[in-house]
């Protein structure tokens, strides 16, 4: 018990990357300071411990007051060319305060401590070298500190990109699987049986449509975007195939902006709604069913994307699916929280799924 409470207090106590980096960087810098008060301006011992302290203390408030500020403003999230027109003139603001304070304290001493009758705002506002010190100092630490944050954004960045990738890969092993699965490839090769002799033509075409499916899903596998269009097209094509064997049940329903379809959205995102509906919708009814597909705008920023079947949402567990969690997933990193995921039920039996995705990304005119 003792020990898992030393642990707990050593815990509390750990100092951050951010003040290890503060103490050590002023600390060292102001070693070199003091060494100059007591060798070259014969500072005792004890006022030039109590300069060195000084120097650190009020380089770091400096600094990490610079930094709260930063924070609040967003600063770190800037491009590069806009970061740079806030800390350029930002550096020569704190360079002055810097030397407004060293001379202040320099002022101090010689004035109380050493007796001597020196001029208040000379020494105030005597620039050089403490002003090209400050200078000096401010501009290496306020590179320091957004290099580190932009390293550290571009890490982040690669990370969510390596997972997107991994959970795009995955959302595509997950259709093609769901493709070759055997009571897919069951239903559908019957129904081309049955075809063969009954309707070739037809049999052919069915062969024609899964073979594109699964092209698709081999060859397409390594986009992580897709345009609508194109998107659509596969769709279709699933939704004929399936059409041979629900026949009469599955009625379709398309409502499509032409406007949007040259805009790009994650792969198999529709394609999977629409399989969701089939399978959890038009499968388990006796009745035609229509499955409704609509891509409109939501507002002039957001493209919605709405899948919808007949049917209620407690009777399905499509809901917390596998496919459903892994695309929820992936509009979360590629629009980094600005795409959104909803599943409800309507006033009219009808169970919907809504998928809305900024518009200003990814149109064919910008990638």
């Amino acid at each position: 018990m003792l020990f898992c409470s030393m642990i707990a207090t050593k815990n509390k106590f750990k100092i951050s990357l951010y003040w290890k980096c503060q103490l050590l960087g002023w600390g060292t810098m102001s070693i070199f300071w003091a060494y100059n008060t007591i060798i070259r301006d014969e500072y005792s011992i004890f006022y030039g411990l109590l300069n060195y302290v000084a120097d650190i203390v009020f380089s770091i408030t400096l600094t990490h007051l610079y930094r709260n500020f930063a924070l609040k403003l967003h600063w770190n999230d800037l491009p590069l060319k806009q970061l740079l027109w806030r800390v350029i003139p930002t550096i020569f603001f704190l360079g002055t305060l810097f030397m407004l304070v060293m001379n202040f304290k320099w002022y101090f001493y010689w004035t109380l401590v050493r007796g001597r009758e020196i001029g208040f705002l000379y020494s105030l506002f005597f620039w050089n070298p403490v002003f090209i010190t400050g200078l000096r100092m401010m501009s290496i630490w306020l590179l320091a500190y957004h290099l580190y944050h932009y390293y550290q954004k571009e890490i982040k960045t690669t990370k969510e990109n390596a997972r997107l990738s991994v959970i795009a890969k995955q959302a595509q092993l997950d259709n093609l699987s769901a493709q070759l699965n055997p009571h897919f490839l069951f239903n559908s090769l019957n129904s081309i049986k049955s075809l063969v002799i009954e309707d070739p033509k037809i049999a052919r075409r069915a062969i024609d449509l899964l073979s594109d499916l699964l092209r698709s899903s081999l060859y397409q596998k390594e986009q992580k975007l897709i345009t609508i269009k194109d998107e659509l097209a596969l769709v279709r094509d699933y939704i004929e195939l399936e059409k041979i064997r629900f026949e009469e049940r599955l009625i379709t329903i398309f409502t499509i902006d032409e406007e949007l379809t040259k805009y790009k959205i994650p792969l198999l995102s529709i394609q999977l709604l629409v399989e969701n509906a089939i399978k959890h919708g038009v499968d388990k009814r006796i009745e035609a069913t229509e499955v409704e597909i609509s891509v409109q705008k939501a507002t002039t920023e957001n493209i919605k994307i709405t899948v919808q079947n007949q049917g209620e949402l407690a009777a399905q567990n499509h809901v917390t699916g596998l496919g459903l969690k892994n695309l929820r997933e992936r509009l979360l990193i590629q629009y980094k929280g600005k795409a959104s995921f909803e599943i409800k039920e309507s006033s009219n039996n009808k169970v919907v799924t809504i998928i809305t995705i900024p518009i200003t990304y990814y149109s064919d005119e910008n990638i």
